[in-house]
């Protein structure tokens, strides 16, 4: 019972936060969706990539990685408010408090990760007018949106659990995050670029939580025809993800 009141009153403590803020609704939200309109009616339409040559336009291509980077804009910046907690002797209070560390973590990733689900069904709305969803794949596709906003709420507490100033949490973001979501196949698919750089888009764990949103979406024949990663290799990748990044959550917040 200690566990579940605690995770919970600090699940419901990220909804009242976030919307209490909303600028981060606004930046979370707005800023993939002016990504994929800039991109995919834009920079799409200037690029001829073989692999989409007769299975889809661009803008359908890029959808499913503007999703994952509405989720991954809206846990990283959720992920930020350890380090103001810290500041503020909010977190050293929730720290002493009697229940266990498990609770801190727990509640904490999971409200991030569902507002960063939330935010993505509401993009998600638009996907009739871009790609032919079946009401069959709906619920596939919300569970892997789950596991993989939890897989990066993870790592952003893991992140922002090591740093002291928002500013270098900033800094992270820009020069590992932004790029580990860019070289995910999101934007554009491996076999369309340098050997080095699909070794690089191979190791990403983001790569299988795109391929696996995609192919949920599209379903086996068109993702097939993509050449994206196997979606059971993907999803078995994408569980593996959640499961370790929040057992080193867990670890540096017990050993505090």
């Amino acid at each position: 019972m200690s566990l579940i009141l605690g995770s919970t009153t600090l699940w419901q403590r990220e909804f009242v936060r976030f919307f209490r803020q909303r600028s981060r609704i606004v930046g979370a939200l707005g800023t993939p969706v002016v990504f994929w309109l800039l991109l995919g009616s834009g920079v799409g339409s200037s690029l001829s990539l073989p692999a989409l040559s007769g299975t889809m336009n661009y803008m359908e291509y890029f959808f499913p990685g503007t999703v994952v980077m509405i989720l991954l804009f809206t846990s990283i910046f959720s992920t930020i408010s350890i380090i103001e907690d810290r500041k503020e002797g909010f977190l050293q209070a929730v720290l002493v408090a009697p229940v266990g560390r498990s609770t801190i973590v727990l509640g904490k990733i999971l409200g991030s990760t569902s507002l960063a689900l939330i935010q993505g069904l509401l993009f998600m709305v638009l996907a009739p007018f871009v790609v032919g969803v079946s009401l069959g794949a709906i619920p596939l596709t919300v569970l892997l949106l789950g596991l993989v906003a939890f897989g990066l709420t993870g790592l952003g507490y893991v992140i922002a659990w090591s740093l002291d100033s928002t500013q270098g949490f900033h800094a992270i973001m820009n020069l590992f995050l932004i790029p580990m979501w860019l070289l995910s196949g999101a934007v554009f698919p491996a076999s369309g670029a340098p050997t080095w750089l699909q070794w690089v888009i191979t190791i990403n764990p983001l790569t299988y939580g795109v391929g696996v949103v995609r192919w949920s979406l599209y379903g086996p024949d068109a993702y097939a025809s993509l050449g994206g990663p196997d979606p059971l290799v993907s999803i078995f990748v994408v569980i593996g993800f959640a499961v370790v990044t929040f057992g080193i959550a867990l670890k540096i917040t017990l050993k505090s």
